[in-house]
């Protein structure tokens, strides 16, 4: 099982499994990592720092402030829009989408 290493918003190291990891949303030089079954957690770690540290199979970079789970993508809309199996929408850059599209495909047809 993969899992990243991170300080919280206390300075305490927390062990998160990636598996566990829906989202995480850039906050100036912090991100907000979003969980299955757990509380959002601020860390002081910029998002392109999760962009090198979490596995690309799993993890795309959708937006300038979002990176994605594609487990957790539900639909991918017309209008640059993902619904997560959450509920929560979340806009992608219309630069980023049709790679994004394109990866969901290739992973649809392998599975």
């Amino acid at each position: 099982m993969t899992q990243i290493s991170v300080r919280n918003n206390n300075r305490k190291q927390v062990v998160v499994p990636t598996k566990d990891i829906i989202r995480v949303e850039a906050s100036n030089n912090y991100s907000k990592i979003y969980f299955t079954n757990a509380r959002p957690l601020m860390v002081a770690k910029v998002l392109h720092w999760f962009e090198l540290n979490l596995p690309a199979d799993c993890f795309y970079r959708i937006h300038q402030t979002h990176i994605i789970n594609r487990y957790f993508v539900k639909e991918v809309q017309g209008n640059n829009t993902l619904e997560m199996t959450t509920g929560e929408q979340i806009q992608s850059s219309r630069r980023k989408q049709p790679v994004f599209k394109m990866m969901l495909k290739k992973i649809a047809a392998n599975n």
